[in-house]
């Protein structure tokens, strides 16, 4: 995915103002603009092949974006469209991939220039723009001094959920195949800790799938009381600005519950997306002051690290060095009985404690 303005990074709308925009990505600058005759939106490298005028600085006439040194212009297709002073054209520039998918703008980075393999794609969310949905609620972060390949570590590690987002995980499992891993997870709330309206109180289902090394859809099913159950989804996506340093994104979609009205909807989504932005702030300040472990110290309830890092490294390898050991089915369900028990323990010893001091 990539991104434009603070907060609306990754979404496809905010690309359809008419005007070129830059984006930083892949220790390179893109341009990214819609087509004011076909309405398509299109992704070009930013600096003009002609004499490297920046064309997000340019304008859009029809469906070709202008340099604002010299006129030249680009076709969506990465073709020199006209150079009005001149009788001949030059040939193209490079255009990248694109797909909107969803509501957001997708494109497909390949250093070997490969397109991207047939069942290699995202997914179509199923209700998404329809009535019962709500629009995405939407956010952005650049971190910096990071790395973001970190990000993607959390997929295995249960414990996090309970020390970073108070979260009691009672079942994990993950399963690695192809090119998308899964978790799978079950949490209550730690219940010592207030979490104000970020919290329902009742109990969690996630299945978190990244789709590649950067891309999350988690499908989250929360229980909101009176027997009723609220389905979300939750994107959690991530692009590489340069080596230390990327754009994180995130936001969510709510289904209406009945009786719920669109603008309800909307206010469960923002609260939804609310709660992503405390986990991820929190999530940034560890990796803000932590380190690179290449070969951590583990134990079981850890999960499968290795096994994990062996799957991301297929994107990180020529295609043909994607080795069987790195795409093959992995599953490992983790043992929760005794970190249940132990942080069951640490949440009755601190409720304790919090009543007593209460009582004076």
């Amino acid at each position: 995915m990539i991104g434009v303005d603070p907060g609306s990074e990754g979404l496809a709308a905010a690309f359809r103002d008419g005007t070129p925009h830059e984006v930083r990505a892949f220790g390179t600058r893109l341009v990214v603009f819609q087509g004011a005759d076909d309405g398509a939106l299109h992704v070009l490298n930013a600096y003009c092949p002609h004499m490297g005028g920046n064309l997000a600085h340019g304008t859009v006439k029809g469906d070709t974006v202008a340099c604002p040194f010299h006129d030249w212009r680009w076709s969506g297709d990465g073709r020199c469209a006209a150079v009005p002073y001149a009788r001949r054209v030059p040939p193209r520039a490079r255009a990248w991939t694109t797909l909107e998918r969803n509501g957001q703008l997708y494109v497909w980075h390949d250093p070997e220039g490969n397109p991207p393999p047939a069942h290699v794609t995202i997914p179509v969310i199923e209700g998404y723009g329809g009535d019962e949905w709500s629009d995405w609620s939407w956010n952005s972060l650049l971190v910096e001094n990071a790395n973001c390949r970190e990000i993607v570590d959390n997929v295995v590690d249960m414990a996090h959920f309970y020390y970073v987002h108070y979260a009691f995980p009672h079942y994990f499992k993950n399963v690695f195949d192809g090119h998308v891993a899964t978790q799978y997870m079950e949490s209550t709330p730690r219940g010592d800790v207030d979490l104000g309206t970020l919290s329902t109180g009742g109990g969690l289902r996630s299945d978190a799938s990244y789709h590649g090394p950067s891309y999350m859809i988690d499908r989250l099913w929360s229980d909101v009381g009176g027997g009723q159950e609220m389905e979300s989804v939750l994107i959690n996506c991530h692009y590489p600005v340069d080596e230390n340093s990327f754009v994180l994104m995130y936001g969510a979609i709510v289904k209406r519950l009945p009786g719920m009205s669109g603008e309800q909807a909307a206010e469960a989504a923002r609260l939804t997306a609310g709660g992503l932005a405390v986990g991820f702030e929190q999530d940034v300040e560890i990796r803000r002051n932590k380190t690179r472990i290449d070969n951590p110290l583990l134990t079981e309830e850890d999960g499968p690290v290795y096994q994990l890092r062996r799957w991301y490294e297929q994107f990180y390898v020529d295609a043909a060095d994607v080795g069987d050991e790195m795409v093959r089915r992995f599953e490992f369900e983790i043992d929760t009985t005794r970190a249940t028990a132990a942080w069951k323990a640490e949440v009755d010893a601190n409720l304790a404690a919090r009543r007593r001091a209460e009582a004076g």
